[in-house]
């Protein structure tokens, strides 16, 4: 990626840079800015203490505000309760849905966010109050063209048309915090121009030391709320002071694509910096259709649930793997391209997750498959749900008979909302917090579930995300992950195929699985020393496997032998009759792994071969081996201490129809 600059001629004005230096704003524009200083960069960045000690001083602005709050609150819930008690609720739904969303929208930028993250929950709010929100995302009341064009030129230090070869007379969109138009650049690139509403940052401000004075009261004198409200509410405000700047937005934007943008599937668009500012930014035009608008999707061909199932890979990527994610992926901000594409189209509001953290959310995906919930508990530990000193004895079980209900059959089932409600139930009884990063992750993920459930109502996250968990597992060389692992494939000292069988049946569907490279990192970690308890086990699941072929195959070759002497064939050992579960899993895995895409026999044999001549392989080998002649001689000695102990002639004394089944007994007493 290359790295950003500006042009020499808007270098050498009083411009917003890449590094955030900030435009010189006429003093007539200055007085509604609130605690933003346009001479200070710092104050572009969001500082608690300035805002606070900046609206302290100001008591009857912030009533002010709180009042313009409260009243239509009121007036809606009581319109709500009358509509009740008469029995109009239904009736009148349509008529409520528009005045809630007119509502919204004169209560400004913060509670438009708040209606937008709403209108993605199909399974919340009903359809005529998502059809109401849903035109929060792009479709607000647009402000004047001067203002916009005032803005362009202060920001770009040129006036719109000697900017821009085309501009549009209107603006095509309206969203919470700026309008778009759409352009072309005098080079001839078809280009989206998004400019800043005015007045934004003090309505901001001014919203948000409402929002944390009242988490603050509540953090302090409700005793059921034990989350850091305030340290959640300062995670939201950062991003939203960030989303007010249009240059970090371009700068995640280009991240973005660097991480990302490989993908087949998902497009990001180019940022134009020459073009850009704090309050002006320019971007590659996307021709595409709103997530949301299935029927116009698929009138071109394309499968709107691939594209969810694409978007989902994606968050994941961002979550899991190089955790910097999109907080915001609302419909007016995901489009399918005509070419069958994910495009994301807005960058403001993206945050960013910790290795350890990372890691973390992966080993309770794990441990909740296992229903390992002592080991949940202490998941929720290193994730910062609990303090370290927390009494975890009275979680554990809690854990075991909430998740233990709600997992059913398959975790697969369960969506992203019932695992959020599940942990509510829990919240109140015993001291979880949810912590500041995670209330971003919460949003992101159930936004993305809504979108998804508007497409395909039976839809499910985690049964999308296991072949991306699954792929992390078998691939990551991480000791964490490798832990995880060896968790999920071992219990109480057994090796369990069958998780090994899901793994791999899952990962192959992982988009970017590379069989070769997996095999070649298992392999690696099989015969390194963190692998000495997977090769012992290992040893101990093969020796058990040929010991049962074997007894089965001299079994067949005895019947066959006597049947041909004409001696009475023994009744098959119930030991022997069954199958052994090791070879079924084995076939299982060698089916799934040629159906595996990569997967090519000639590409094993020099791997083979190398496997061959490694020390340990021998070692595993003579393991093998000794076992197979301790379970022989072991057998061998048991039954003839079996038989010295039985007296000479009881086996004359049996009917006849059972000495047939004697020497089948026999047979049985080598068990070891």
């Amino acid at each position: 990626m290359s790295q950003t600059t500006l042009s020499p001629t808007l270098q050498s004005q009083d411009i917003v840079t890449i590094e955030d230096r900030p435009l010189h704003i006429p003093e007539k524009h200055r007085e509604n800015l609130g605690p933003v200083n346009d001479k200070d960069p710092e104050s572009w960045r969001y500082h608690p203490d300035v805002i606070n000690a900046y609206y302290r001083s100001r008591p009857f602005q912030v009533l002010g505000r709180l009042i313009e709050i409260i009243l239509p609150l009121i007036f809606f819930a009581f319109r709500l309760w009358t509509d009740k008690i008469s029995g109009r609720l239904e009736r009148n739904q349509q008529k409520r849905a528009i005045q809630l969303r007119e509502m919204l929208t004169n209560l400004g930028p913060t509670y438009i966010k708040v209606g937008q993250a709403l209108s993605t929950r199909p399974d919340l709010v009903p359809p005529a109050y998502l059809q109401e929100l849903t035109t929060l995302q792009d479709q607000l009341p647009s402000f004047p063209n001067e203002i916009a064009y005032r803005f362009i030129e202060e920001e770009l230090g040129a006036k719109p048309d000697e900017i821009y070869a085309e501009l549009s007379e209107k603006p095509i969109a309206a969203a919470s915090l700026g309008q778009v138009y759409q352009g072309r650049l005098r080079t001839g690139e078809k280009v989206a121009v998004k400019v800043q509403r005015p007045d934004l940052a003090r309505r901001i401000t001014l919203d948000i030391y409402i929002m944390r004075s009242l988490a603050g009261w509540a953090q302090k004198n409700l005793k059921q709320i034990r989350s850091d409200l305030v340290a959640i509410t300062d995670e939201l405000a950062s991003r939203i002071f960030e989303e007010m700047n249009y240059c970090h937005e371009g700068k995640n934007a280009e991240k973005f694509a660097e991480l990302y943008g490989h993908l087949p599937e998902i497009y990001v668009p180019k940022i134009y910096w020459e073009y850009t500012g704090r309050r002006v930014l320019t971007m590659e035009w996307i021709d595409g259709t709103k997530l949301t608008n299935i029927k116009a999707i698929e009138a071109q061909g394309i499968n709107a649930a691939h594209l969810v199932e694409v978007g989902v890979n994606c968050s994941l990527r961002q979550l899991l793997e190089h955790g910097f994610f999109h907080a915001d992926p609302h419909p007016g901000n995901l489009l399918a391209t005509t070419d069958g594409k994910l495009a994301y189209i807005d960058f403001g509001m993206m945050s960013n997750i910790k290795p350890y953290q990372r890691y973390g959310l992966i080993e309770a995906v794990v441990h909740l498959v296992n229903r390992d919930f002592e080991a949940l508990a202490y998941d929720y530990v290193k994730l910062d749900f609990l303090k370290p000193d927390t009494d975890l004895s009275p979680i554990i079980p809690a854990l075991a008979k909430v998740f233990g209900n709600a997992l059913g059959a398959s975790v697969a089932e369960l969506n992203f909302k019932s695992i959020t409600d599940q942990m509510s139930e829990m919240m109140y009884e015993f001291p979880f917090r949810v912590p500041a990063y995670y209330a971003l992750i919460i949003r992101s993920m159930v936004t993305l579930e809504g979108i998804a459930i508007g497409i395909d109502p039976n839809f499910k996250v985690l049964s999308k995300a296991y072949p991306y968990i699954a792929k992390r597992l078998l691939t990551d060389p991480s000791p964490q992950l490798r832990s995880s692992l060896r968790d999920l494939l071992f219990k109480e000292g057994s090796f369990r195929w069958n998780r090994l069988e899901n793994l791999l049946r899952n990962a192959k569907n992982s988009p970017d699985y590379d069989f070769s490279s997996a095999l070649n990192q298992a392999i690696d970690f099989l015969f390194s020393d963190r692998g000495t308890f997977i090769r012992e086990k290992l040893v101990d699941e093969l020796v058990n496997a040929i010991d049962l072929v074997g007894r089965r195959t001299l079994f067949n070759w005895s019947a066959a032998v006597r049947e041909q002497v004409g001696v009475a064939v023994q009744e098959t050992p119930p030991e022997l009759r069954k199958n052994s579960q090791t070879i079924e899993h084995l076939k299982n895995i060698l089916r799934i792994l040629q159906e595996t895409p990569g997967f090519d026999p000639m590409h094993l044999l020099p791997m083979l071969t190398q496997l061959v001549t490694k020390p340990k392989t021998q070692q595993m080998g003579q393991q093998i081996v000794e076992k197979l002649v301790q379970k022989a001689i072991a057998r061998f000695i048991r039954s003839l201490l079996l038989e010295s102990q039985e007296p000479q002639n009881e086996i004359y004394n049996y009917p006849d129809s059972q000495k047939a089944l004697q020497p089948a007994a026999a047979f049985r007493s080598w068990e070891w």
